[in-house]
């Protein structure tokens, strides 16, 4: 079995780099990488306005929380992972285009790799990416979007001093496929993949580059549907998280996900 994982694992960035293509409809919040751990949890309350008359602009504005269990147990609500606050702006400005540009905060708390997995600390991030998307439609119901999403990332310590990673230019490629299954409340399947490749300006043990490398692979499928008579989006997913390195569990990360968006309609001023 850790055979056929590790050849999977090795064989999740080539088929990024042969078949994803640089990728407006339904979105789903992906959790955050929460590191090593069994099984994880991720949930979001998120806001999003859509900002002219044409439906073209919107932003999202969400809070994050992520929980997870030990490397040794399956309990996902068993220790405090992240918290997060993100501000997104997406502009659709052709037929099947769109990019987004957003600011993030992020909170996430460290432990030790040994067992008893002692808490050590908070490391911050703050967080710049942008984001273009292609999306091609086929017949009625499917949608396949190919998406290309660079980050620059700086970290600190919870006082605000230098962490080991000063901070980190990171590449995401995605690659999702839609299916609607009624027009009814809008429900949506979804099936994704993502690779995720970085290089790092280090502190610690010495001022630093890390190699440009591939780093991890998310696998989800989402059920997303609107909630009948509410301006209420829910988002109930999977995700597994195949960290590169990490052996000590079997076939990655497990998260379940559950994002509720409230959606306000353009208002226009006067």
């Amino acid at each position: 079995m850790r055979i056929l994982k590790n050849k999977f694992k090795k064989i999740i960035p080539l088929l990024f780099l042969m078949a994803c293509q640089i990728t407006f409809s339904q979105a789903q919040v992906s959790p955050p990488g929460l590191g090593k751990a069994n099984t994880a949890s991720w949930s979001v309350l998120g806001l999003k306005r859509q900002l002219d008359s044409t439906g073209t602009k919107e932003a999202l504005t969400y809070i994050g929380l992520g929980t997870k269990s030990t490397p040794d147990d399956s309990n996902p609500f068993h220790k405090q992972a992240i918290w997060v606050l993100n501000h997104e702006v997406t502009h659709k400005f052709a037929k099947n285009q769109q990019y987004s540009y957003a600011l993030s905060y992020r909170r996430q708390d460290v432990y030790d790799a040994d067992v008893p997995y002692h808490h050590e600390g908070v490391e911050q991030e703050f967080r710049l990416y942008g984001r273009y998307a292609y999306t091609f439609k086929f017949a009625d119901r499917w949608k396949w979007k190919n998406t290309v999403r660079q980050e620059f990332r700086k970290f600190f310590t919870d006082d605000f001093q230098k962490a080991e990673e000063n901070f980190q230019f990171r590449t995401r490629l995605k690659s999702q496929l839609n299916l609607k299954l009624s027009d009814k409340n809008n429900q949506e399947l979804a099936l994704s993949a993502e690779g995720l490749f970085a290089i790092s300006k280090l502190n610690k043990p010495t001022a630093s580059w890390s190699k440009f490398a591939y780093k991890e692979a998310r696998l989800g499928l989402y059920y997303m549907t609107d909630i009948p008579n509410s301006p209420l989006h829910l988002d109930v997913g999977y995700m597994n998280d195949l960290i590169k390195g990490y052996d000590q569990v079997d076939f990655g990360v497990h998260y379940m996900a559950v994002d509720l968006i409230w959606n306000l309609p353009y208002k226009q001023k006067h």
